[in-house]
């Protein structure tokens, strides 16, 4: 937000406590309209963007970036932890996307920005729900990418490493349950987060001049992967990928009538 607003840019900045925004809002004033806004509440969504369409005018571009980690064992999660975490990784977001297409399709014009995660890419063990929702909304906006594209409207996911945000210490959270023969595994995972935290490689303001640069490119990508940490996940994958194709050939391509 602070990027975009450096440029000139005007910004409808949204949080559950619209009081964290109250620092933004006294540094750019009028160039910013902070509203509250819980993503798991269709009504707030639709209010939300008739403020900004009242206040500015029109949306050009639309950002998904609420979301909250789920770590933890598959096994040890409840029906309610899962449910919960798709809610607002994927289900918000769609639901955000589906109630601001009206509004970019009547301009013939916006871009609709979802930041993802490296999980989607080969998931750590521990993160199963959690790369499972942010996956979900890459290959749902993948289909949505070709609908949009006749109607002069964009869509970019946004692919991070590990960056030094407040994500572990603040979005995180551990499944209730716990069952010690995952202590190996999940468990081992959990404990990296932790002491990885503060010591991230990636820097959140080269991130957000990366995105920034991508929303105004003439040509967007669909994928934009962001620090070493997401080139070297998506390189490796990708190699694997062309490795298994190439070594069962044989088996797997002759299966057509």
């Amino acid at each position: 937000a602070e990027r975009v607003l450096s440029e000139g840019d005007k910004v409808v900045a949204t949080a559950r406590d619209v009081g964290k925004l109250a620092g933004i809002e006294a540094k750019y004033g009028k160039k910013v309209k902070a509203i509250s806004l819980d993503v798991n509440d269709k009504n707030q969504i639709t209010r939300a963007l008739g403020i900004a369409t009242d206040t500015f005018g029109r949306i050009d571009v639309v950002v998904n970036n609420a979301g909250y980690g789920l770590v933890g064992a598959l096994e040890e999660y409840t029906e309610e932890e899962m449910h919960l975490n798709f809610d607002t990784n994927f289900w918000s977001a769609i639901n955000i996307i589906r109630l601001c297409l009206p509004i970019l399709r009547s301009q013939k014009a916006g871009h609709i920005v979802n930041i993802s995660a490296a999980a989607t890419i080969s998931n750590e063990v521990g993160f199963s729900i959690y790369g499972a929702s942010k996956a979900a909304l890459e290959i749902a906006s993948e289909s949505l990418c070709w609908e949009l594209k006749p109607l002069g409207i964009k869509l970019t996911n946004i692919v991070p490493g590990p960056f030094r945000t407040d994500f572990i210490k603040r979005s995180l959270k551990r499944a209730e349950n716990r069952i010690g023969d995952y202590d190996r595994t999940a468990g081992k995972f959990i404990k990296f987060l932790e002491k990885i935290e503060g010591r991230q490689p990636g820097d959140p303001d080269k991130a957000a001049e990366a995105i920034y640069r991508t929303v105004y490119s003439e040509k967007a990508p669909l994928y934009l992967y962001l620090g070493e940490y997401a080139y070297k996940a998506a390189n490796k994958k990708v190699n694997s990928i062309k490795k298994d194709l190439e070594n069962w050939e044989d088996i797997g391509l002759h299966t057509d009538f």
